[in-house]
């Protein structure tokens, strides 16, 4: 595991490298130090800083506007900062420190035994955060592997309700070219047809499997493209499967999401959403739904892009609409992993920095997405 990392920031190089010895003294941990807010800023930019320890008095920007800067940052937002003062000592300033998110408030002259302590506690709290965090995300690695193969046998599926239709035609054109060959009828003008026929279809059988190759290859990379081509994409996998079970559908795009210019993961957006076309076709056929429809609504504003799949499967059953998104939860009698959910919402939530939710609407289920367009 790596070293915690501290920041001290102090306009005095002495303050500095007093408190610095201090710390080195009592702990085995990683110390950067800064002279000015600027100089914090880059350090914190580029390095994951544990803990903040920051003088008050400082020219330009003191250490109140400092933090109330760090507060607006997503990277710095959360992390713990301790003021450390010799002249911002009373109650009024030690108020304003712990509204504006300080952890704690030590004066000058330091106390090495109080500091000591303290930052035992801090450090031990931090250090047990982040071992639970590796276990978490050593978790979720095991799971996203095993998703994989879950969406291996999934994208399997796929390919035979893609290719069933053709193989059956292909097999007729061949069955009849035999026939006729045996007759003595197969002239070369026939021949010619059923051959063209059935390349045609082969044809479109490798542009199946080149389609789903497009689907997982692209993991990690980001793509420019429109919500039309996303959501074309993603129908196109499992629209065979529709076909098959009389399963309707609408798309909705607002005028200026038409427009919206995307660049994210394709691939990963595609999963979540043929994740969820997917439930909607269990849930319609598991209950025999008639008329069975989905319908996909698209919106933005500056910041997002929003995306509702909604259904008329009867919806969720109010004792299970807040476990859905959990490892292994799963509401499906057969066949059910329990992971599809929580991978959809590992997916937009920490790897794409999104939202995913839920909620019973009219006769059905409605999940939205809400992602960030930069």
């Amino acid at each position: 595991m790596n070293k915690f990392n501290i920041l001290l920031v102090d306009d005095i190089y002495e303050n500095i490298y007093s408190l610095k010895m201090l710390i080195e003294d009592g702990f085995d941990v990683n110390i950067f130090s800064a002279l000015n807010v600027n100089d914090a800023m880059t350090i914190l930019m580029e390095n994951s800083i544990d803990l903040i320890l920051t003088d008050i008095q400082m020219p330009n920007i003191d250490g109140f506007e400092f933090v109330k800067y760090l507060k607006t940052i997503e990277k710095t937002k959360d992390i713990p900062i301790i003021f450390i003062t010799g002249i911002y000592d009373k109650d009024e300033y030690k108020t304003k420190g712990y509204d504006l998110g300080a952890i704690d408030y030590i004066t000058k002259p330091i106390n090495h035994i109080l500091l000591n302590a303290k930052l035992k506690i801090y450090i031990d709290i931090f250090m047990n955060k982040k071992i639970q965090e590796e276990i978490i995300n050593e978790r979720n690695t095991l799971l996203i592997n095993q998703s994989k193969f879950i969406a291996m046998g999934e994208m399997i599926n796929m390919i035979a309700h893609q290719w069933r239709q053709p193989l059956t035609t292909l097999g007729l054109i061949l069955d009849r070219m035999n026939l006729l060959d045996n007759m003595n009828k197969l002239d070369h003008k026939t021949f010619k047809e059923n051959y063209s026929k059935g390349s045609n279809l082969i044809q479109h059988m490798s542009q199946t499997i080149e389609d789903f190759r497009s689907f997982y290859k692209n993991e990690e990379g980001k793509e420019n493209t429109t919500i039309k081509n996303l959501l074309e994409r993603s129908i196109s996998l499992i629209s065979p499967a529709f076909i098959e079970n009389t399963i309707t559908y609408t798309i909705f795009i607002s005028d200026e999401t038409k427009m919206l210019n995307l660049n994210l993961n394709v691939s990963k957006v595609c999963q979540v959403l043929l994740n969820l076309y997917k439930n909607a076709m269990d849930e319609f056929i598991s209950k025999k739904i008639q008329n069975p429809h989905i319908k996909i609504s698209c919106f933005n504003n500056s910041e997002f892009l929003m995306i509702e799949i909604s259904d008329n499967a009867g919806g969720i059953p109010k004792k299970f609409i807040n476990k859905i998104f959990e490892p292994y939860f799963s509401t499906k009698s057969k066949n059910g992993t329990g992971l599809g959910l929580y991978m959809s919402k590992i997916i937009i939530e920490e790897q794409m920095k999104g939202v995913i939710s839920v909620r019973n609407e009219n006769d059905g289920a409605c999940f939205s997405l809400t992602i960030p367009i930069r």
